[in-house]
């Protein structure tokens, strides 16, 4: 039996592209090319690796679903579905034909075969909706710009990126993995249904998360016995270790295995990075490796249920630093795994899970919060235990901000401060309780003389502005608590009196409560405060919530509000005005040309730009010197990416910080 409306081929790629001399078109209801740089990226990394295998293997890219309209010269291919994919791999080998085009003339007709019509070489064969082919085809057919457009456009970025990766060296392979491209073309008769067969490919069934889509990454290519000893022997217990968490799991296990943050892009952030760290492996270095997930899996899961922790003080340190989450999971994770391993003892353990905790704390009292810190401090740790002392020390407040904070702010994490310092283990059967209620009655007396309603109106306020602080707050058995709610002070302090918590209990001594006995316990609380929870290291450094560069967010494409991501850029104890990307790109690279010049050209080499000796294309440009330019053409994520990359290589990566503005938090 065969369809009636629908053809459906299994066909090479190039060979389709090359074969048909009608034209391609992108209809008018398609979405605007979309594809980024970070796209672009992944498709040539795939072809370079297929092209590197023998010729059984080949790199499927999906379908390409289209319905024929026309005949003879005025024949085209409607695309349906696939003009992203399509459109790029027309803009690759636009930038493969340009690169050898005067010095290998067979390859570059071939590549001129898929490019444009055999009658007519100024016709390319895709076409894009009517509002953007003049800039594909000007792009395509490398045509020069006139006096009054702009090079502004995601096929010139894409294009550039994909000249400046291949080399004339390269081009042969190149082509090899181009040729090994295959697709299913899915054409429609007159009768089908193109909406609901578009929406069948794209639609049905969910999609795949981060962690299913590592689980098929691991397994795909293994033989069926290799499949079932890796899921029964490795994959069912990381699944049963984390659980619901186990997206988590991958995502800080990520952060603590490269040292930088885990961009989450299009849904999918954590599998592209888990396809960074691990591009191809022999089953030798996959059991190795899979050995390594299990063992974490069993940390993570120890950090999730700190009551599994076979030493009794290392678990209730696990359960005070689940106050705040798991942010500072991928750091502990490593730690507690060196524990087992016996390359950290337990007192250093200990001591790492308090710096930790005081760091944690004293910024959530300051208001500073608690993102992108962890890969940082992971950075730091690799360099070993004076790195990591250091690094807490420099984004840890000072004692004299903390005392401030806990003076006037509201306490964050009330519990488990008070908890702490009352010497309380856990506060499970503990109430919090408000010495000065939060919404005191007209009868409620500090003193047991002068009433609430009796207070002027700036005392009333007074008394709220330091409700919620520390010198206002304790912990209280909950029989006790729920006889004192809302009680004057002095009926109060008989409650207090019977508390087996000696901080709530030495309030009953209070002759009255006020605003000056909540300031005099907030200062006796407070020293308390930071002998608990120390502040490692020297001086005190406030960085002012600085993020360091290799953490600052790549974002894709150019997102509103860009211009303004940054308040301000701190370049090895200079401050700048920068704002943006492409600000901090252009002075960051003519900096560097000045002060580490062999920096950049060694980065450049290596990444295939952004400095060239030669404009070789149409763009954007920033000339160096005489001999080399810089180009300005890339996405803001490229941007981004390079302005690490080179400060990286020059060693100066540490010493560069970000301030983001409430836009760029906001992003």
């Amino acid at each position: 039996m065969t369809a009636t409306n629908v053809d459906a081929t299994a066909v090479n790629t190039i060979g389709w592209l090359s074969a048909a001399d009608r034209t391609i078109v992108v209809p008018v209801y398609q979405r605007q090319y979309r594809w980024d740089i970070g796209a672009c990226e992944q498709l040539l990394a795939d072809i370079r690796a297929v092209a590197d295998l023998d010729d059984r293997h080949m790199h499927f890219i999906g379908s390409v679903l289209s319905s024929a309209s026309g005949q003879g010269e005025d024949a085209e291919l409607v695309l349906i579905d696939g003009q992203q994919r399509t459109t790029t791999l027309m803009l690759l080998v636009a930038a493969l034909h340009h690169t050898v085009r005067d010095v290998e003339p067979a390859m570059a007709d071939e590549l001129q075969r898929v490019l444009v019509h055999a009658k007519d070489r100024s016709r390319t064969k895709l076409r894009p909706h009517q509002a953007w082919a003049a800039v594909f085809e000007r792009v395509v057919l490398d045509l020069p710009l006139s006096d009054t457009e702009q090079r502004d456009s995601r096929f010139d970025d894409n294009y550039a990126f994909f000249r400046s990766q291949i080399s004339l060296d390269e081009a042969p392979r190149i082509w090899r993995g181009l040729q090994k491209l295959e697709h299913v073309a899915i054409t429609l008769g007159a009768g089908a249904n193109a909406q609901q067969i578009f929406e069948s490919l794209n639609s049905t069934g969910e999609p795949l998360r981060d962690h299913e889509l590592i689980h098929n990454y691991v397994l795909m290519g293994l033989t069926h016995a290799q499949q079932r000893e890796i899921e029964s022997a490795y994959w069912q217990p990381i699944e049963q270790n984390t659980g619901e968490a186990i997206a988590d799991f991958w995502r800080q296990y990520l952060t603590m295995t490269t040292g930088r943050e885990v961009t989450i892009v299009g849904g999918r952030g954590v599998y592209d990075a888990f396809r960074h760290v691990f591009p191809r492996w022999e089953y030798a270095d996959l059991l190795r490796a899979a050995d390594e997930w299990r063992a974490l899996s069993r940390v993570y899961r120890t950090l999730l249920q700190p009551s599994q922790a076979p030493d009794a003080e290392i678990a209730r340190h696990l359960g005070y630093l689940n106050t705040f989450g798991s942010k500072m999971y991928p750091l502990v994770m490593r730690a507690y795994r060196d524990f087992e391993l016996g390359t950290l003892d337990r007192a250093e353990l200990l001591a790492t899970l308090e710096m930790v905790q005081a760091l944690l704390v004293r910024r959530s009292v300051v208001g500073t919060g608690v993102d992108r810190l962890v890969a940082r401090l992971c950075r730091a740790r690799e360099g070993g235990p004076e790195e990591l002392v250091t690094a807490i020390s420099r984004i840890t407040p000072s004692d004299e901000r903390v005392a401030v904070a806990l003076k006037y702010s509201e306490l964050p994490h009330a519990s488990y401060i008070l908890g702490r310092i009352a010497g309380v283990d856990g506060t499970g059967e503990l109430d919090l309780e408000h010495v000065f209620p939060l919404a005191p009655g007209d009868a409620w007396s500090g003193d047991g003389v002068r009433t609430w309603a009796a207070y002027s109106e700036d005392e009333q306020n007074s008394h709220r502005a330091l409700a919620k602080t520390l010198g206002n707050l304790t912990v209280l058995e909950e029989e006790l608590a729920q006889r004192a709610f809302d009680r004057s002070f002095p009926e109060k302090k008989a409650l207090y009196a019977r508390s087996a918590v000696p901080a709530t209990a030495d309030l009953a001594k209070a002759p009255s409560w006020g605003t000056a006995a909540i300031a005099a316990r907030s200062q006796l609380l407070t020293a308390r405060f930071v002998e608990i929870w120390r502040r490692p290291g020297g001086p005190a450094i406030d960085d002012d919530g600085l993020t360091p560069i290799l953490d600052a967010v790549r974002r894709r494409g150019w997102p509103a509000g860009w211009q303004r991501e940054w308040s301000y850029v701190e370049y090895c104890g200079e401050h700048w005005e920068v704002h943006d990307v492409k600000h901090l790109f252009n002075r960051i690279f003519k900096r560097l040309w000045a002060d580490s010049r062999g920096s950049v050209l060694t980065y450049s080499a290596r990444r295939g730009g952004p400095v060239y000796t030669a404009e070789s294309w149409n763009g954007q440009w920033d000339r160096l010197d005489d001999d080399h330019s810089l180009y300005m053409g890339w996405d803001s994520s490229y941007m981004l990416s390079a302005v690490q990359g080179v400060l990286d290589e020059a060693g100066l990566a540490p010493e560069v910080f970000v301030k983001y503005s409430y836009i760029g938090d906001a992003m």
